[in-house]
Parts: structure tokens; C-alpha cells; sequence
């Protein structure tokens, strides 16, 4: 397994879909992204920013439930690929006990990730797969990218995610 970063979240120009970027934080620094939803874009882009809400939203509300009962989250782990869907699992532990493994979508488990600050990671195959070494100034210029996410954040509507 290879340690990841999450680099941020914009919104994809052809699609119109926001995505979260991934980067691999040792040589070669793959990065890879994936195609998520708007709550979910939005939960990553709140706990990157470090921003508070008055109320625990609905990943925060997860951590803090898990942290009452003592479990930790103690790795989140990019799994794979099948027909474009990306696959994740989220590793707790209880005390002592052994680690279980819990599967998610992938976006909701770099949310609850960021939030409980454990570590995320892929799986060497995954990266081997989609991975694609960038060049520092090929790097996408950050304001661009939160412009882009305001401007869809600013513009979505509940009619934006179906019935």
C-alpha cells in the first residue's frame, strides 16, 4: 500500500461533476481522481478547510458516534477499480481488539478520514492502474480549482440530484 494525499476538490469541465484528487505522497507522486458526489465533494472541501459548522454534519456525526463507543479509524484504504466505480474500505479498531473492515464508497470514507485524521492509502495495483506521475508545474493551479467548486457549490440545487 502507497500513502495518499488528498490534493483537493474540483469541479470536472466536461462532466460538470466535482472530483476529488488523490496523490500518491512518496516518488513517484501518482496522482489519481475520482468522480464523487456534491454533499460528498462538499464534506471533503469543509474538513480540507479546516471550516466548523454549528452542528455535526453527517460524517462528523459518524466520527464523533464512533469515538463515544471507542473505535477508532485507523486507515482508510483505495481498494480498487471495477467498470469506473472505485472501492474503499474503512479499517476500525476497538481498543484492544481486532482491526474489522468496513466497506465504503470511497468519498465518504476520505471524508470520515480527514475528519478522524487517519491515514488513507492505495493499493500498489490501483496505483500501478490509474496512477499517472505529474510534474510539479503541471500541478492545477488551486484558486482555479476552489473557484470552480464555489461556483458550483453557490449553484447547486436539490434538483440537481434526482428524485
Amino acid at each position: 500500500m502507497k500513502s495518499l494525499s488528498v490534493r483537493g476538490v474540483r469541479i470536472d469541465r466536461m462532466s460538470n461533476t466535482p472530483v476529488v484528487t488523490l496523490r500518491e505522497e512518496d516518488a513517484p507522486r501518482r496522482q489519481f481522481e475520482i468522480f464523487i458526489g456534491g454533499p460528498e465533494a462538499a464534506a471533503i472541501k469543509t474538513a480540507l478547510d479546516d471550516e466548523q459548522t454549528p452542528r455535526p454534519l453527517t460524517h462528523d456525526l459518524f466520527v464523533l458516534a464512533l469515538e463515544r463507543i471507542f473505535v477508532v479509524v485507523v486507515r482508510v484504504v483505495i481498494t480498487h477499480v471495477s467498470s469506473g466505480t472505485y472501492y474503499a474500505d474503512i479499517v476500525l479498531r476497538h481498543e484492544t481488539d481486532d482491526e474489522v473492515t468496513v466497506s465504503a464508497r470511497p468519498s465518504d470514507a476520505i471524508a470520515i478520514a480527514l475528519r478522524a485524521s487517519c491515514p488513507i492509502y492505495a493499493q500498489d495495483d490501483l496505483l500501478d492502474l490509474v496512477g499517472e506521475a505529474i510534474e510539479e508545474e503541471e500541478a492545477v493551479n488551486t484558486t482555479e480549482i476552489l473557484d470552480e467548486f464555489r461556483d458550483f457549490i453557490e449553484n447547486i440545487s436539490p434538483e440537481d440530484f434526482g428524485a
